[in-house]
């Protein structure tokens, strides 16, 4: 994951680290995640009976590793906070 940014004039790309160490350690990301995607991923084994209209949601840590799926958004937010973890919504 690289953004953009200028500085002084010049564009400088942040890395996922640079972007980590900005908004801290603390920080996870929450989005809505497909079935097909967690499938695709191995979290959710390929023949799993789950609907495709089931929702997930992931927890990412600010540098893109997921680090929990869980179905519910309240419930991801819950388990950020109970980890000392400040989530955050991403669309």
């Amino acid at each position: 994951m690289e953004t953009t940014k200028e500085f002084g004039g010049l564009p400088h790309a942040l890395s996922a680290d640079e972007i980590a160490r900005i908004i801290g350690p603390n920080t996870v990301y929450v989005r809505e995640v497909a079935v097909a995607e967690l499938k695709g991923s191995g979290v959710i084994p390929v023949d799993a009976p789950i609907p495709p209209s089931q929702k997930f949601f992931a927890l990412h840590a600010a540098d893109g590793r997921r680090v929990a799926v869980v179905d519910s958004r309240d419930m991801a937010f819950v388990a950020a906070r109970q980890h000392e973890l400040e989530p955050v919504s991403v669309h």
